[in-house]
This record gives structure tokens, sequence and C-alpha cells, in this order.
């Protein structure tokens, strides 16, 4: 955040609370004794056009799972991506049929996924509210990470 576009950092990263917010990624709650409270972390990326102006600050809150533990946080991990042979087989077939073809964005595809494991998270920094201090987050949706 020492960045000079920090203003534009911080807008992008009020974007992407409002989105998690709107999408019910979490609810505060009080951390059970038994239970581990995860890290998370901002990493930031600039998005450039191909003449390399700047299209926009992306910033991405993630969780750092590194020490979770498989069958007691999580089950099983799944990344819906897509084939490289896919998008060849689209675009032949856009090119035989010779018919018009719209690139799409979907944001923030992994909060559609409700979670099944029990899974707490720190507040995010920069957002945590002085009367919410002693709470986590129970996620109720994945994060990245």
């Amino acid at each position: 955040m020492d960045d000079a576009n920090n203003g534009k950092w911080k807008k992008a990263m009020d974007e992407e609370m409002d989105s998690f917010a709107k999408n019910k990624t979490w609810h505060l709650v009080e951390l059970a004794k038994e239970r581990r409270v995860f890290i998370c972390k901002w990493v930031f990326k600039l998005k450039q056009n191909v003449d390399g102006s700047i299209e926009r600050y992306k910033p991405r809150l993630v969780e750092k799972c590194y020490s979770q533990v498989e069958g007691i946080e999580f089950h099983e991990i799944f990344s819906p991506v897509v084939k490289l042979v896919s998008i060849h087989t689209v675009l032949a077939v856009t090119a035989l049929l010779d018919i018009d073809l719209e690139q799409l964005e979907v944001k923030k595809t992994f909060l559609h996924g409700d979670l099944d494991e029990e899974i707490y998270l720190e507040q995010p920094k920069c957002f945590v509210q002085d009367h919410n201090i002693i709470f986590v987050c129970k996620l109720k949706k994945s994060l990245y990470g």
C-alpha cells in the first residue's frame, strides 16, 4: 500500500470486499477453542492491455492454506479450468462456420461453490472494524489459496 497508486488499489480492494459481501462468502463469528484460524493476505496484480497500459488493478484476498490438513480442513481440491483442446475446438468450429466469437470474463467464479467444511479465516487487514475485532470469518464459500 506504499505504492503511488494506493488510492486505486484501495478502491479495487473495496470492490473485492463488496463482492464477498454480495456473495455472502463468510459471516463473522467467535472462534471456538478447538478450531484453528487461517491467515489471509492480499495479492496484487496489474492487468494490462496489449499496449502495456493499465486495464485494471486486481487485488485478491487469498487464504494461506499450506497448513491445512487433508481430511480435516478439506476433503478434495477442485479447480474448474478449461482444457486447451476445448478452446482449440471452439476456435476451429468458429473459423469453419465463419461465425463471430466474443470473449467473456467471469468474475469471482470461485465464490459460487458452497463449502461443506468449517473453515475459519482471520479478518482481512484494512477491513477489521473495531467493534468486531475479536471475531473471525467463518467461510461459507471458497477463496483463492
